[in-house]
């Protein structure tokens, strides 16, 4: 397939996806319907299985999420991470949630090595399934390495229409809340806080070229310092951390990508990132392993719901954003940021009401994938990991 071919064809499914979104108010998310058209084409051989590479979007996701992830530390003040605390605690308790479940009547069903496999794969990202998946291979256990792709690879089809509704549901309430005059905007910012908007670099480099290239600059040095570490630091934690701090100190703005020329298909070529996996999952390995992932999905979403809900009540939110919150371990970023900005925009009926919904949720579900798959999952995996044999 020739590469514009390919490269069409996704931009007709995005455009089907985000079409099909927005008629059902986001009842089904852009990311959910992509999902399934991706999984039938992959598996009706209507897409060649190299659609995603040919394209050449495919490796260019790969190459620009670490600046992506620059970009979502900027998203987040350090006031900000002061301010969402109970969320990062919330988020926690479902990664502790997920491995209690499992860890306990898990066991009544599958074997320890799977249970391990499957904490790693439903709580975490990238990072944790590597981490299980090496572990797996060293000891000769070909299948409990192949069972964590698996459910990384479908877990979206199940966290991407599960949080959109719930966040619909917040969405619903925060916007009930406008109206009635207990929800108002955020104050403005304050001096200290709107200086956070200027950087201190020079003109030249505010431009597209060169803010792409500062931030590939960081991320550059975020692999090095993950270098030094051997990998022990996550080459993206360091990165989250340095954009964070990066915004802090004036180096970077807020949002450091936003209004950029390039922003827009950045975003869509690291979404396919998400689709990749579901192109050579064969129905073979979905037979076979069948079972074993219906048991870890519903196990694992169990344990997200009771925990999350439970430590949401104790912290005074809502049911709803206490379970996105928690749900957030089955994909992380990007689909964070699209489902809250998908529920603020299908919901928010004026530019006001968007605003503030969008103000109520990202923040909470950026934080929620940085407690969630960032930072608990591959603490709670490297420990894991150590018992398969």
């Amino acid at each position: 397939m020739q590469p514009i071919i390919a490269f069409t064809i996704i931009m007709l499914i995005w455009t089907v996806s985000d079409y099909i979104s927005k008629k059902t108010k986001a009842l089904l998310s852009s990311l959910f319907v992509a999902s399934i058209i991706f999984l039938i084409g992959f598996k009706t051989n209507l897409f060649p299985e190299d659609l995603l590479p040919t394209s050449a979007l495919l490796p260019l996701g790969q190459t620009v999420v670490g600046m992506i992830i620059v970009h979502l530390g900027t998203l987040i003040s350090l006031d900000e991470f002061k301010r969402q605390w109970k969320t990062f605690l919330i988020g926690v308790s479902a990664v502790i949630g997920i491995s209690v479940l499992l860890f306990t009547i898990g066991r009544l069903f599958l074997d320890t090595n799977y249970v391990l496999s499957a904490i790693a794969a439903v709580s975490g990202g990238t990072i944790s399934v590597i981490i299980v998946q090496e572990q797996a291979l060293n000891a000769g256990l070909i299948s409990v390495a192949v069972f964590p792709v698996l459910i990384a690879a479908l877990q979206g089809l199940i966290g991407f229409p599960l949080t959109s509704v719930i966040l619909r549901k917040e969405a619903l309430r925060i916007r009930d809340g406008v109206r009635d005059g207990s929800i108002t905007k955020k104050a403005a910012l304050d001096p200290a806080e709107s200086a956070e908007k200027q950087t201190i670099l020079p003109e030249p480099f505010q431009t597209t070229a060169g803010t792409l290239f500062v931030v590939g600059v960081v991320v550059i040095v975020s692999s090095f310092l993950s270098g030094l570490t051997n990998g022990w630091l996550n080459t993206f934690v360091i990165a989250l951390l340095l954009g964070i701090a990066l915004r802090a100190t004036g180096v970077l703005k807020p949002n450091v990508l936003n209004g950029i020329d390039a922003y827009g298909l950045m975003m869509l070529a690291i979404l396919l990132i998400i689709f990749g996996p579901l192109a050579t999952t064969s129905f073979a390995d979905l037979v076979e392993l069948f079972v074993p992932l219906l048991i870890a999905f519903i196990l694992g979403v169990l344990g997200i719901v009771l925990f999350a809900m439970l430590a949401g009540k104790f912290l005074g939110y809502s049911y709803p954003m206490a379970i996105a919150i928690g749900l957030t371990s089955l994909y992380g970023f990007p689909g964070t940021l699209i489902l809250s900005q998908e529920a603020a925009k299908n919901i928010g009926e004026t530019e006001d009401e968007v605003q503030i919904i969008e103000d109520e949720i990202l923040p909470k579900m950026v934080v929620a994938g940085f407690s969630t798959v960032t930072i608990t999952s591959v603490f709670i995996t490297g420990i894991l990991a150590s018992f398969i044999y």
